[in-house]
């Protein structure tokens, strides 16, 4: 099978999810500054949500342009990864509303560990079918980020109980490191 279908169906989820949390922005209850400061929280929840929900559809984007078929394997990899990226609006919901409680913030930390964990699981995938010397195995080269982000959410859950700002700041960087396209797949796949 060709990755289109898959691409498809991926960007229709992701699409869905991001409509799914704006929808959970309420209107402010008055007309003046102190309504919108309680939607404060609530509206960095969702724009770090939002980012990275695009930052995964990029990435992913990029990732199957490096890959030349879909297997079965694949294809449940895949699905593991929006499983868990369809948890982002409800934990981003939980966080928005109980900004400065501990668990809200270390449940959305474990729910963004899942997806990358999900996503790596995804790359492998790819890499095994299409053997070790897979366009997608010559392009990711070390993967620091890759490495990186685990252990960053990780001290954001950990953060979560001690300081939730901080934990949500920790996430925010992560965010901000995968921000810019992987430019080693994005270049490379611009080259051929």
């Amino acid at each position: 099978m060709r990755t289109g279908r898959l691409e498809a169906f991926s960007d229709g989820v992701l699409a869905i999810l991001i409509t799914i949390m704006v929808l959970e922005l309420k209107v402010p209850h008055g007309a003046d500054w102190e309504a919108l400061h309680h939607l404060f929280p609530v509206l960095c929840a969702y724009v770090l949500s939002f980012v990275y929900i695009g930052i995964y559809w990029n990435n992913h984007h990029h990732m199957l342009h490096a890959c030349d078929r879909v297997t079965g394997g694949i294809l449940w990899a895949n699905l593991h990864l929006l499983f868990w990226l369809s948890l982002v609006p409800v934990a981003t919901d939980w966080m928005g509303e109980h900004h400065s409680q501990p668990l809200p913030s270390a449940v959305y930390g474990g729910i963004l560990l899942a997806a990358g964990v999900a996503y790596v699981i995804l790359q492998n995938a790819i890499i095994r079918s299409q053997g070790e010397q897979s366009r997608l195995r010559a392009l990711l080269g070390r993967d620091l980020k890759g490495k990186l982000s685990p252990v960053l959410y990780l001290l954001g859950i950990a953060a979560a109980f001690a300081h939730t700002a901080l934990s949500q700041g920790i996430y925010a960087i992560v965010a901000a490191m995968w921000l810019i396209p992987d430019r080693r797949i994005e270049g490379r796949l611009a080259e051929n």
